[in-house]
């Protein structure tokens, strides 16, 4: 477990980041970002030129991620402690170049969901994208509010919140403090 984090924060994780289409000087938003498992590496690809907003309601995780940023000289990384029920991302309209929305939808109804949608296509620059991991789909651990949904469902969901599907991605990737494989979806604004 420790093993899998360890060589998915050294490596694997920048090589998963880029080959999603992440990349230096970008301007990141990694919603729902726990520890930071996503949140350092990309850090790492975007570099000094690029910034990576860490959206996280719970204060320990965050914390701990900037532990860890610190420990790595990382200065691009803003954490925002998302207190709100209103699922509002404190970001400007058109401010960013890529949002990771990774293991976070199964905690959200379709309301929240269709807000959070929402959220990211106003905070997403023009031809920029959205890349989804849906974690505890009906196929993949099924879990909570992703249960009964296929990934063709949540392709759906996503697509009627005006984005477009530009194809998905079967990569290993870090869940929790494990690698395991799953399915990336990305989409852009339409």
């Amino acid at each position: 477990m420790e093993v899998d984090v360890k060589e998915w924060l050294k490596e694997k994780g920048k090589v998963f980041l880029k080959n999603i289409g992440i990349k230096e000087g970008q301007v990141i938003l990694d919603y729902g970002c726990n520890v930071g498992h996503y949140t350092i590496p990309t850090a790492e690809v975007v570099g000094k030129e690029g910034k990576v907003y860490a959206v996280d309601k719970d204060i320990e995780s965050l914390n701990e991620l900037m532990r860890t940023a610190k420990t790595k000289s990382l200065k691009n990384i803003v954490p925002i402690h998302d207190q709100s029920k209103e699922l509002k991302i404190d970001l400007k309209n058109q401010s960013v170049d890529a949002v990771l929305l990774y293991d976070v939808l199964h905690y959200m109804n379709i309301a929240e969901r269709k807000k959070i949608y929402n959220e990211c296509y106003r905070v997403l620059k023009a031809n920029a994208f959205l890349s989804v991991y849906p974690k505890h789909n009906k196929l993949d651990e099924p879990l909570w509010n992703l249960s009964d949904m296929q990934l063709e469902d949540v392709i759906k969901e996503v697509e009627n919140a005006k984005f477009y599907f530009e194809g998905q991605f079967y990569k290993k990737l870090i869940h929790d403090n494990n690698c395991n494989t799953g399915y990336i979806l990305n989409f852009t604004k339409k």
